[in-house]
């Protein structure tokens, strides 16, 4: 990247809308309405975490909720008041949503990742200068006296003085301000943060919604592949986005056929896919086959915990994962393997290893590990 280049939104999927340009929701309905609910008979708290895996919706949601706060009146009791609203839905040309779409609305803070020191790339952490910020934002009168929000995009992002500086923020909020806290891995947060927040959590998107949700973003699947588009990616259109922008379901079934020869591995096979992952300019296309993999051995090891094959994501995939994986105990090796592979492929790719030797090497242990099984 350029010195000279715009850096990208932090919270932007690359190649997607920005979620505050994302017009409808899909599959949050019940978020959606206890938001409303909340507002409509004045017990809105002060900071909301919404939760889940990344790439549900929670921003989205963040922004259509700030949407809301900001462009909808307080009922001041008169007799003249507007009935009670029956949806987030703010019409897009409203003032507040116009200024909002431009990221020049006075009552709105985002908190997201800023530029590192040498302002060439986004730094890796929110930094506690960011927090203070917003802290000076609120410390300051609205223009108009009302409601105020902050985004905070998000909260895993923060290092530790951030955080503390942000539970500072929650244990003494500011009158009429709404903070909107979005994380994807709450359980690694400060129990003090979790605790002062109420808790929004969205669910992975089922077939129909995703494929929806897809589209809304500039997507498109095919109606045959909805279900195995929803497998692959865990209801996230965040991961369907990278899937189907990589061809990420043919790289599945490419990964079936080969597996289909253990524990006799198609050396050819697993070549062809060797070169794919270490062509050049190939990075992104390693990255989804090292998580198909990963996702593939997890796969293996809920069926032989369950004695359930999960819906299939590739033609005979069924079959495949009934054979490899049919006891609680094959499941566990499948398990323990799918471990040792991510922690080796997140070393390979630190100290700049060969991807193709590196994706090589793990079908290697795979057809190791298919054989081990197979003799016992």
């Amino acid at each position: 990247m350029a010195a000279t280049d715009p850096l990208p939104d932090p919270d932007r999927i690359e190649g997607a809308p920005h979620p505050r340009e994302t017009a409808h929701l899909y599959g949050h309905a019940a978020a959606e309405a206890e938001v409303l609910s909340a507002f409509t008979t004045g017990r809105l708290h002060h900071a909301w975490m919404l939760t889940g895996p990344k790439g549900v919706g929670k921003a989205t949601l963040a922004w259509r909720i700030a949407r809301f706060l900001l462009a909808t009146p307080d009922d001041d009791g008169g007799m003249f008041a507007p009935p009670p609203p029956t949806t987030l839905d703010i019409d897009p040309a409203n003032s507040v949503a116009r200024r909002m779409l431009q990221l020049a609305e006075p009552r709105l803070f985002l908190l997201r990742r800023g530029p590192n020191e040498k302002e060439t790339a986004l730094s890796q952490v929110i930094s506690v200068d960011e927090v203070r910020k917003m802290k000076s934002f609120f410390s300051l009168s609205a223009a108009d006296g009302g409601r105020r929000v902050a985004i905070i995009d998000s909260l895993d992002e923060l290092n530790t003085a951030a955080a503390n500086a942000l539970l500072k923020l929650l244990e003494e909020p500011p009158a009429r301000v709404t903070l909107l806290l979005i994380a994807h891995q709450p359980a690694r947060l400060l129990p003090t943060i979790r605790s002062r927040c109420r808790e929004l959590r969205l669910s992975p998107l089922g077939p129909d919604d995703l494929a929806a949700a897809l589209t809304e973003a500039g997507g498109s699947v095919a109606p045959a592949d909805t279900q195995a588009l929803a497998e692959l990616s865990a209801g996230s259109v965040g991961e369907a986005f990278r899937l189907t922008n990589l061809d990420g379901l043919k790289l599945y079934a490419a990964l079936i056929r080969l597996f289909s020869t253990l524990p006799r591995l198609d050396r050819p096979q697993a070549l062809a896919l060797a070169d794919i992952a270490g062509a050049r300019g190939a990075a992104e296309t390693f990255d989804l086959l090292v998580t198909l993999i990963d996702l593939f051995l997890a796969r293996l090891a809920r069926t032989g915990t369950l004695h359930q094959t999960p819906p299939e994501a590739a033609p005979n995939e069924a079959p495949l994962l009934a054979r490899l994986s049919p006891t609680p105990a094959a499941a566990r090796h499948w398990a323990d393997l799918a471990q040792s592979l991510s922690a080796r492929a997140r070393r390979g790719k630190a100290v700049n290893l060969d991807p193709a030797a590196l994706l090589m090497d793990m079908l290697l242990q795979i057809d190791e590990t298919a054989g081990t099984l197979a003799s016992r």
